[in-house]
């Protein structure tokens, strides 16, 4: 119990250790980034600087625009990755049920992977239309073929065993499916979910590069033609913390997860 109780404490100690350097570090890149800005060690038309980043963010701010292209942004986000996600996962049982259709399908798959999807997102905005359906299916199309990939390989990788002798005591395909393949996956689930964060994001700013008039995306583009750097900057900040804030929903969604296993 003793042990126990210490290996917890160090944990503890280990991950407050972890937060205050991170915080530290943050706070002196932004310090540093500051200090060289002042003393023109840095060219602040191309960099900009924190202080001025604050200004223009208190400025979009005030006038709530910050909020609408913030709102837009999320909504596109999460509606690709909740439909990406799930429709790569059902694609992907469907391939783990019929062997033949997976090696149907196979290279098929293997080349959608390889294609640059954000080249093919001007094509993608031109079939499904220039409004949040186009930059949606950006989004979906990143996440989409990624989703299926992985999940599928992690269901085939269920111990054949355990299947085996589910399928002695009488299990069907769907029992083995729910009862094994997916329960014994959902920690590798959350993981995809985590990298699909990332993918939906990819997806919704190179949409929004190339058809929204509003939105994070819209934000950066919008700087970077009229070479307001300090907004550039602001945009960049502020989807990095809208993906974190994300991310770490999720972590603890799986921190209660497991607690649940325990």
């Amino acid at each position: 119990m003793n042990k126990e109780l210490k290996y917890s404490k160090m944990i503890k100690k280990q991950k407050t250790t972890v937060f205050i350097v991170q915080i530290t570090l943050l706070i002196l890149i932004f310090s540093l980034w500051e200090i060289l800005g002042r003393l023109k060690l840095i060219n602040t038309f191309l960099f900009s600087y924190p202080s001025d980043i604050v200004k223009i963010f208190n400025l979009y701010l005030q006038n709530n625009e910050i909020f609408r292209h913030i709102g837009v942004s999320v909504y596109e986000t999460i509606l690709g990755l909740i439909i990406g996600t799930i429709s790569g996962l059902i694609i992907a049982v469907i391939l783990w049920w019929n062997e033949l259709v997976a090696k149907i399908f196979d290279p098929f798959l293997v080349v959608l992977n390889a294609l640059p999807k954000t080249a093919l997102a001007p094509i993608i905005i031109i079939w499904v239309g220039t409004g949040i359906d186009g930059i949606v299916c950006v989004a979906i199309s990143i996440s989409l073929v990624l989703t299926i990939l992985s999940a599928y390989q992690y269901f085939k990788n269920v111990s054949n065993e355990q299947i085996l002798m589910m399928k002695s005591f009488g299990a069907t395909k769907i029992q083995i499916l729910f009862k094994l393949v997916i329960p014994s996956n959902i920690g590798n689930l959350i993981n995809l979910f985590k990298i699909n964060i990332g993918m939906s994001w990819v997806g919704v700013i190179v949409g929004e590069f190339i058809v929204s008039k509003e939105g994070i995306g819209y934000l950066i583009m919008y700087g970077s033609q009229v070479f307001k750097m300090g907004v550039v900057m602001m945009g960049v900040l502020v989807l990095g913390v809208l993906s974190f804030l994300m991310y770490e929903i999720v972590n603890i969604i799986e921190k209660v997860w497991k607690e649940n296993r325990k």
